[in-house]
């Protein structure tokens, strides 16, 4: 494990975080199911990063590590990505046929976030070739100090079965499990106070 300094993202550094992202997502199995083909992930993705985790940047909850190898977008309490933003895009992006399933999926993951105010992880990615270098959990670790010391809760949705460990690792807990149709399963997790 190396030193990592983490960095609370600005404007400037938008583009670098969305191309590292674009980088860390490129085998997601949820991302890859919406956007199977290489063209179709590479012209959208990056703007449904924007769309889906951007007010994170507003909030000024983006953190990122050395040389933009990994990233965190974190909702403080009481804020989410904007749902109506989030559909049309989708329905803008995504082959009609596949849409129903998309939207229940959305649909499910919406309904397992707490009641309670939290934190919400609502994406983290690590460059391939930069994992297993304690960046993920620099990360992680950061926004979970605050929430310890808030006594807030902490929520995510791992889109990666082999994911779980790492957030189990952190104090997280899968409470279910959200599918629909042909969608590789997602699992919501929590952390308590």
């Amino acid at each position: 494990m190396i030193e990592t300094q983490i960095k609370s993202a600005s404007e400037k550094d938008i583009e670098q975080i969305i191309s590292s992202i674009v980088l860390a997502f490129a085998t997601d199995p949820v991302i890859r199911w919406m956007y199977p083909c290489a063209h179709q992930y590479l012209r959208n993705f990056p703007e449904f990063i924007q769309i889906f985790a951007g007010k994170a940047f507003e909030h000024q909850t983006v953190y990122y590590t050395d040389n933009y190898a990994a990233a965190a977008f974190w909702y403080p309490p009481d804020s989410q990505p904007d749902s109506d933003a989030i559909g049309a895009f989708l329905q803008q992006t995504i082959p009609e046929q596949q849409q129903e399933e998309i939207f229940s999926v959305l649909e499910q993951m919406n309904n397992y976030h707490p009641q309670d105010s939290y934190w919400y992880l609502a994406m983290l990615g690590v460059e391939a070739n930069q994992q297993h270098k304690g960046y993920g959990s620099a990360l992680v670790k950061h926004k979970l100090e605050e929430c310890d010391t808030q006594g807030a809760i902490a929520y995510l949705e791992s889109s990666k079965p082999e994911n779980i460990p790492f957030y189990e690792k952190h104090g997280f807990q899968v409470i279910g499990e959200i599918q629909a149709g042909n969608s590789p399963t997602i699992f919501p997790m929590l952390r308590s106070v």
